[in-house]
């Protein structure tokens, strides 16, 4: 064997690596090779490629026991040396090549080619009147450091995902070249772990820019709702980058400079690169999974379902090896955590709607904030129509769910055939909202009103359900159907609880008597008929134009109604009575009204204040 001593190569290897020594060379200390020349890059590469023919050679005769022990701790010192500065120049390529990623033009690419979750507005302020009680390198080290894109993998066949190039084809060819000759020397580790630290560092840098912060579980569960729904939209918008873009990139870039250098090498760089980038990511939505649950979280919790719904074939293609299975599978369970606690929601919601325990009636007796909040509610529930559809696979409990309370309500599903279990839910929600209105309506004292109570809060779902298509649809005519006439009947009721006694004042029945000097009519009773009618009209006037019935067309019916029903009753009845009145001493006591009057003080009702 030759020694390096009588080597000539190794010498004039040996002596490019000293020059650059950092440890002993003002050169060394001051200048980066690949930094400066390019043919001095080379030349140093084909000094430690020298070095390790050496070293390779005396590994083999040291097998014979024929080498020096001091020329073999020579070749080993030399090589050291070399390494240490090979790092370096990987560490100090990363780092100048390294560029912030235009943030504001990742968002334009990532959500140009996808469907945005729906966006929805917000529920009325009346949330609060539902209680809550309820993640073979060796074999190279001869080969010409040369640069490949690998194009080759499956993933980039996505149309979702958006790959950037994030260094200079030379500087990838010097990385390549480099992280060739370490990890042939022994040095994969340190490849790894240099590569890892400073590409780290960069989407760290990407994450504070894209508004992920670094918020353990514990942390995500101790904030405010208020406060976790800004912050839910901001990591929907951000992990479409991460994953589409971000991590993709990073793919491509460990894949471009150490495919050529051994198996799952790029993979080990990528995963040291991205592990905890990516846990952290995933951790937010993981703490959103597990948060306790409210009626106010779905629609949010929707949202992030079906991002995340959305982004997983792209997940499982940029994280598709076997070192990566962790993330993969942290995904997919908060997916099915998210899919549960929609379902979950949804049932206490029901619970909560049916016992909502308010008995302070509304004044005027118009929508209650529940009914508001319900009808809103279901009506952002029929915009996720698709997503419920496919989580929500049973039946509501209905009436079978509170057995041990005979008053609570309960639906036959026989009618209701071919329905998805989501429409079923949706009736069934409608369904105990009016049975926790009919409770509410008798706490007022007056019938009449608790009449109009019910027309008005049954008659707004109506209106709800025509609204929105969706809801339409899902409830069927049927339901519609049975509504229409709930608020009508109620409007009817509320006619005869309060129009059928000032009515009666208006009969004949009672006025006319017998006897040969009698004129045939009691002006006595007819006088108190009148006094009566009045003071009768007079309270209804004043109590039911402090009534309220929000909908302007629904007001202008019922007083239509009341008209069509009042006026002709009163004309006739001063048409035929007019003259004994006025034959008779202070007849403006008695018929205090014409019937103009009584139709112009019938459009003061229901206007929710005081009528002069």
């Amino acid at each position: 064997m030759e020694t390096p001593e009588n080597n000539s190569g190794y010498e004039s290897a040996e002596k490019i690596i000293l020059r650059w020594d950092s440890t002993a060379s003002e050169e060394g200390r001051e200048r980066m090779i690949f930094g400066t020349d390019r043919q001095e890059a080379d030349v140093y590469l084909q000094a430690v490629d020298e070095i390790q023919r050496t070293l390779s050679s005396a590994s083999i005769s040291d097998c014979s026991h024929n080498v020096d022990a001091d020329d073999q701790s020579k070749v080993n010192t030399t090589i050291q040396i070399a390494m240490a500065r090979l790092e370096d120049e990987f560490r100090n390529i990363l780092i100048i090549h390294t560029s912030a990623l235009e943030i504001d033009s990742l968002f334009d690419s990532s959500t140009s080619f996808s469907s945005s979750t729906p966006t929805h507005h917000e529920l009325e302020d009346d949330k609060d009147c539902i209680s809550d009680d309820s993640g073979s390198s060796r074999n190279n080290l001869l080969q010409l450091h040369h640069c490949e894109s690998s194009d080759s993998s499956t993933y980039r066949t996505s149309s979702s995902i958006r790959e950037v190039d994030l260094m200079p084809a030379e500087a990838i060819c010097d990385l390549q070249a480099i992280a060739m000759r370490m990890i042939a020397a022994g040095y994969l580790r340190e490849c790894i772990q240099v590569y890892g630290s400073v590409r780290k560092s960069s989407v760290d840098s990407s994450f504070r820019k894209l508004g992920i912060e670094k918020l353990s579980i514990g942390d995500v569960q101790r904030l405010e709702w208020e406060a976790l729904e800004g912050k839910i939209r901001r990591w929907i918008r951000a992990a479409r980058v991460c994953v589409r873009i971000l991590f993709a990139s990073e793919k491509k870039l460990c894949e471009q400079i150490f495919d050529c250098v051994g198996t799952d090498i790029d993979d080990a760089c990528f995963m040291e690169t991205v592990k905890g980038p990516a846990i952290q990511l995933f951790n937010f939505a993981e703490a959103i999974s597990i948060s306790r649950r409210s009626p106010e979280k779905l629609f949010k919790i929707l949202d992030l379902h079906d991002a995340l719904m959305e982004l997983l074939p792209d997940i499982e293609a940029v994280f598709d090896s076997k070192s990566s299975d962790s993330i993969r599978v942290q995904a997919a369970e908060i997916l099915s955590r998210l899919a549960e606690a929609a379902r979950g929601i949804l049932s206490e919601f029901e619970n909560a709607v049916l016992r909502e325990p308010s008995r302070v009636p509304v004044p005027g007796g118009t929508i209650h904030p529940l009914t508001r909040y319900v009808m809103n509610y279901i009506s952002l529930i029929s915009d996720y129509k698709q997503t419920l559809i496919d989580l929500i696979m049973s039946k509501p409990s209905t009436g079978s769910r509170y057995s041990g309370d005979p008053s609570t309500p309960d639906m036959e599903f026989t009618e209701l055939e071919g329905k998805t279990p989501l429409a079923l839910h949706l009736i069934w929600i409608i369904v105990v909202l009016q049975f926790n209105l009919d409770g509410k309506s008798k706490h007022y004292r007056d019938v009449s009103l608790a009449h109009l109570f019910m027309m008005n809060n049954v008659h707004y779902i109506v209106q709800k359900v025509k609204g929105s298509p969706e809801l339409r649809e899902m409830t069927g005519d049927n339901c519609l159907r049975k509504l229409t006439g709930k608020f009508r009947q109620a409007a009817t009721s509320y006619q005869r609880a309060t129009w059928v006694s000032v009515l009666y004042c208006l009969r004949d029945e009672g006025l006319h008597v017998s006897g040969s000097f009698s004129s045939g009519v009691s002006k006595t009773v007819l006088r108190e008929r009148f006094k009566t009618f009045n003071a009768m009209f007079e309270e209804v006037h004043r109590t039911q134009s402090m009534w309220l019935i929000p909908d302007g067309q629904l007001r202008e019916e019922l007083r239509i109604s009341i008209s069509e029903k009042l006026l002709p009753a009163y004309r006739s009845f001063l048409g035929r009575f007019r003259s004994h009145i006025e034959s008779g001493k202070h007849p403006e006591n008695y018929i205090k009204y014409s019937a103009e009057d009584l139709e112009t003080a019938v459009l003061d009702f229901f206007e929710g204040y005081p009528a002069s």
